[in-house]
């Protein structure tokens, strides 16, 4: 009965679905995500700006010594050593007096491309075309061609994004509740620290460490002692620390708080400069994915005393400290969201380069109307090309893009579907080795490697499948119908 369901299910399902369903959803959507988040570049240029319009992914082309472009296969670019790569091109309108003119369809960079992907020409091919183009009719797909060697994004395993996990450190002195902010491709660690005694601290990047809670609430425009107790729960315990917090609390007014965290954030600057840099702190580095407009402040401060009262609830054993190795306070990032970080740090040094451009060609006196001669396509795909063939990818990550393993057919199913842990393998990490309960039909519990990486680099069970998630608009609609209502 399990071999007939087996044999059922992979008849119908790819072993590589997930890899191939997200780097889909990056191409159709995820690109033009980035390029309407952007909107409009604005050259240093007087009444002259440029509109980012549609922005669309072509099949894989090769272009000869003889400036002749021609449709390239797979086994073509094994063969001689090239990028299977598709052609990005995007709709550029300059605006020039407050009057769009003409429209301009620009090529901007390659993306390599993905085998048996919707880019790819082996999509749909039957096995007689696979076998004629030369490609293995059983190969599932799923990886890339860079530079004629194939390569694979390995999926990478985080916590996740937007969501309090309360833990015990320093064992159990420190109750830490931690949340990673993401906002766009930003991901941003704060914390609140709650001491022994009930003293609580926030720390955040690029502020000063172990910063007093109470200065911080007040820096976000909670003046008064009454109106720092209604952001909190009544609980006794919770009330009994908020107490404790107002009373050992040396500042009292806004402007001294802001004044407070400048002279430890930017010591021996003039009180201007202090005071702006607070203003950029709590803007961009204190829970961004609420907003960086002075408007987010109060919900801001709400929802940092909700982690404050999450860490007493803990301390006094009215809460459960958060298991962070549960694989629900996890997810996986997949080839389409790895891809579209790595396009969205190349898409940043691109519009630059066009602003750049563009203003060069007012001083030489060209035609501002000329938007392709302003796009050099080398400063997108070069960046791209690198990370894929190194597996150097942004924010410092390592070993993300391998070469795949050919050993055999089950050493390349496996390798398509290996998770990454981003953990040292220098450190012990008892916990997050251990095999734990919820990865039970999710993770073999076999198949991993001895030695530094054991149980940090896993491999998904075989009828496993990862959703490539929702728009996160649609689920606030559907909460809002049934009754949930918003930080305010």
């Amino acid at each position: 009965m399990t071999k007939d369901l087996l044999e059922k299910y992979l008849s119908e399902n790819k072993l590589v679905k997930q890899q191939l369903d997200s780097y889909n959803r990056f191409i159709e959507e995820g690109i033009q995500k980035i390029v309407s988040s952007v909107g409009v570049i604005k050259p240093n240029v007087p009444n002259y700006e440029l509109k980012l319009g549609r922005a669309w992914v072509e099949k894989p082309m090769v272009i000869e010594s003889d400036s002749a472009t021609r449709p390239i296969l797979p086994m073509e670019a094994r063969q001689r050593d090239l990028t299977y790569a598709g052609r990005v091109y995007m709709e550029i309108t300059p605006i020039i007096n407050d009057i769009e003119r003409k429209t301009t369809i620009a090529y901007i960079g390659d993306i390599p491309a993905m085998i048996r992907s919707k880019i790819c020409y082996t999509e749909g091919m039957s096995r007689g075309e696979l076998i004629k183009a030369g490609e293995d009719p059983m190969d599932p797909g799923g990886y890339m061609i860079i530079n004629g060697t194939e390569r694979v994004l390995i999926g990478i395993e985080d916590l996740i994004a937007n969501r309090i996990m309360v833990t015990k450190e320093k064992q159990g002195t420190i109750i830490t509740a931690k949340i990673f902010s993401q906002s766009g491709g930003a991901r941003i660690k704060c914390a609140v620290n709650r001491s022994e005694d009930g003293t609580w601290t926030i720390d955040f990047p690029a502020a000063p460490p172990k910063l007093p809670f109470m200065v911080v609430l007040r820096a976000l425009g909670i003046k008064k002692d009454e109106d720092i107790l209604e952001l909190f729960d009544e609980d006794q315990q919770i009330v009994n620390d908020v107490l404790l917090n107002i009373e050992i609390g040396e500042v009292k007014t806004v402007d001294d708080a802001i004044d407070e965290i400048g002279k430890k954030a930017v010591p021996g600057q003039p009180k201007e400069y202090r005071d702006k840099r607070v203003e950029i702190l709590l803007n961009n580095y204190l829970l961004p994915h609420f907003g960086t407009t002075p408007s987010a402040k109060h919900i801001k401060a709400k929802f940092l005393a909700l982690m404050a009262q999450r860490t007493t609830l803990v301390a006094n054993k009215k809460y459960p400290a958060d298991d962070k190795d549960h694989y629900g306070n996890k997810r996986i990032k997949l080839s389409g969201v790895l891809m579209e970080e790595l396009f969205k740090y190349s898409f940043q040094f691109l519009i630059r380069d066009i602003a750049y451009q563009a203003e060069r060609a007012v001083a030489r006196g060209r035609r501002l109307q000329d938007v392709q001669t302003f796009v050099r396509p080398d400063s997108l795909s070069d960046r791209i090309r690198y990370a894929m063939a190194t597996g150097n990818w942004i924010a410092g990550q390592t070993g993300v893009c391998q070469l795949l393993d050919r050993t055999s057919y089950l050493a390349t199913i496996s390798h398509l579907r290996r998770i990454n842990s981003p953990l040292s393998r220098v450190h012990p990490h008892f916990e997050a080795r251990d095999l734990h309960g919820t990865q039970f039909g999710r993770l073999c519990p076999n198949e991993t490697p001895e030695g530094a990486s054991a149980s940090l680099v896993k491999n998904m069970a075989l009828t496993n499948e990862i959703s490539i998630g929702l728009d996160e608009k649609e689920i606030e609609t559907m909460l809002k119908k049934g009754g949930v209502t918003a930080l305010k």
